[in-house]
C-alpha cells in the first residue's frame, strides 16, 4: 500500500503517525512546497520576537521521517489530481502515484488585492521563510505596517513590537478582531495593545503600494502616504484547494469531507486548513483552522486510510493569544446576531478584564474570557460535549467554577471522565 500525503505540517504529520499506529509496513511519501522540516506555524511570532529559535519550533525531531520510513519530498508543488489514475501532477508536469491520498495543503494568507502588491517587502504572516525576510527588512527599516486586525495581523504586530520594532496597524472595519469577539470585547483588547506601543487606525485600508521592485510607501484609501519597507498581510486565510480544481473532489469553503475525513472520492481524504469538517457548537458545516483541529484531523484521517474505523467527532472554532501579558481565548459561536441566544456577561473593562457565556436553551454554545482564562477547559469540554448546564447555570461565570463543579455533568453525558487542561494557547481535553 503507497500512501501519499501532501502537506508536511500539523495534518500531514499527524498522519504519518496514524497510519504507522496501523500500518508498519505500508510505503509513505510526503510531498511538502516548502523547503523546510515541519515546524509550528503557531510559533512565528515567537520566532519573531527572538523567544524561540529556529530548531526550537520544530514540530518532530529531525530524524522523525528516517524513524517512520517516510520519503519527504520537500520544495515541489502539486498542481492537480488524477482520481482516475490515482496519481498528482506536480508543477514541473512530472507525476506521483497513490493508492491512498491525504490532501492535507493548509491555506494561504488572502491577498490586499491592490496595485503593487508583489514587490518585495509584501508578506504573509503564515511560512518559516516569511518570517525569515520579515525579520530581516525590520531589522534594517525598524517599521512595520500590518494590514488587518485579526489574530494573524495582530499576533505579527506583536511579535515585530517585542523584538522592538514600531508597529501600525490599519483595520478597515470599525475595531480588530471583528470576526474573533464582540465589540466590548475587541475595545479592551484593542486598547491593551494601544497602550503598549501598537499603534492602530480603523476604518481604514490601502490601495497602492509603491515603489520599484521593493515596497517604499503605501497610498491609503483616505490618500494619505505612509513610508515603509515592510507590509504584512493579516487579512485572514483562504483553503488551499486550487489542486482539486477541474477534478470530481467537491469543495465549497474547503475540501468536503465525511465523519471518516474521507472526500466524495473514495481513497481520498483531506485534513487541516484545508478539510471542512462540521462545527460542535453550531453544527454547521465549517473550515476551522486551528492547530489542534488538524492534528486530530490528521491522526483520524491516516487511521482511516488504513482502516475505515475512526470517527471524527467535530472541530469547535476556537482563537487565543497573550499580548503583552493580557491572555484571552474564544471558543464556539460568540457573536451573537440572531435571537434564540442568551448571553451572560461580566465585565470589567478598567481591569482589562471580560467574560462571556453565550447558551442556546440548556446549552454552552460559546464563551470569551480575556485575562482571566481559567475555566478555558471546562468551558470547552461543555460545549464539547454538549452537556446540559441548567445545574450550573448560575455560577458559569464565577471564578471558583471549575472541573469537579462539572464532572458529575460530563460523566452523565459520556459515562467517562474528562481531563483537562490549558497549556499556553492550546486546550488539552483527553
Amino acid at each position: 500500500m503507497h500512501y501519499l500525503i501532501v502537506g508536511n505540517c500539523a495534518a500531514g504529520v499527524n498522519a504519518i503517525e496514524g497510519i504507522r499506529k496501523l500500518d508498519k509496513d505500508g510505503e509513505i511519501t510526503v510531498i511538502s512546497n516548502e523547503d523546510s522540516l515541519a515546524y509550528c506555524r503557531c510559533l512565528l511570532t515567537e520566532y519573531v520576537m527572538r523567544a524561540r529559535r529556529g530548531e526550537d519550533i520544530l514540530y518532530r525531531e529531525e530524524d522523525f521521517y528516517k524513524k517512520n520510513r517516510v520519503n519527504l519530498i520537500l520544495g515541489k508543488e502539486v498542481v492537480g489530481v488524477d482520481v482516475a489514475d490515482k496519481k498528482v501532477i506536480l508543477q514541473d508536469e512530472s507525476f506521483l502515484p497513490y493508492d491512498k491520498l491525504l490532501i492535507a495543503t493548509g491555506a494561504t494568507p488572502k491577498s490586499l488585492r491592490i496595485k503593487g502588491e508583489e514587490k518585495y517587502g509584501v508578506f504573509g504572516f503564515r511560512r518559516l521563510s516569511d518570517a525569515e525576510e520579515i525579520i530581516k527588512i525590520a531589522e534594517r527599516t525598524g517599521k512595520a505596517v500590518v494590514f488587518g486586525g485579526g489574530l494573524i495581523g495582530l499576533k505579527a504586530a506583536y511579535g515585530m513590537k517585542k523584538r522592538g520594532i514600531d508597529v501600525y496597524v490599519m483595520v478597515k472595519s470599525p475595531r480588530v478582531l471583528s470576526q474573533v469577539v464582540d465589540a466590548e470585547a475587541a475595545q479592551i483588547i484593542g486598547r491593551w495593545l494601544q497602550e503598549n506601543g501598537i499603534s492602530i487606525r480603523t476604518g481604514i485600508g490601502p490601495q497602492e503600494i509603491l515603489g520599484d521592485d521593493e515596497v517604499e510607501e503605501v497610498i491609503l484609501d483616505n490618500g494619505e502616504k505612509v513610508r515603509t519597507n515592510l507590509v504584512i498581510v493579516g487579512k485572514g486565510v483562504m483553503c488551499n484547494t486550487s489542486l482539486v480544481k477541474g477534478s470530481p473532489i467537491k469543495t465549497h469553503w474547503g475540501i468536503l469531507t465525511d465523519d471518516f475525513l474521507q472526500t466524495n472520492i473514495e481513497g481520498i481524504f483531506a485534513a487541516g486548513d484545508v478539510a471542512e469538517t462540521t462545527d460542535i457548537a453550531t453544527g454547521n458545516r465549517t473550515v476551522n483552522a486551528l492547530w489542534t483541529a488538524a492534528c486530530e484531523q490528521g491522526r483520524i484521517a491516516g487511521m482511516n486510510m488504513v482502516e475505515m474505523t475512526k470517527r471524527y467527532p467535530g472541530s469547535i472554532g476556537a482563537n487565543s493569544a497573550d499580548f503583552f501579558g493580557l491572555p484571552f481565548i474564544s471558543v464556539g459561536f460568540v457573536r451573537v446576531r440572531e435571537e434564540g441566544y442568551e448571553q451572560l456577561i461580566r465585565s470589567n473593562p478598567k481591569e482589562f478584564k471580560y467574560k462571556k457565556v453565550v447558551l442556546k436553551g440548556n446549552r454552552l454554545v460559546g464563551f470569551t474570557a480575556i485575562k482571566d482564562i481559567e475555566n478555558a477547559g471546562v468551558y470547552t469540554a461543555l460545549i464539547r460535549k454538549k452537556v446540559n448546564i441548567s445545574p450550573v447555570k448560575d455560577i458559569l461565570l464565577e471564578d471558583y467554577l471549575d472541573y469537579p463543579k462539572v464532572r458529575d455533568l460530563l460523566e452523565e453525558k459520556e459515562g467517562l471522565r474528562e481531563s483537562i487542561s490549558m497549556q499556553g494557547d492550546t486546550i488539552r481535553i483527553a
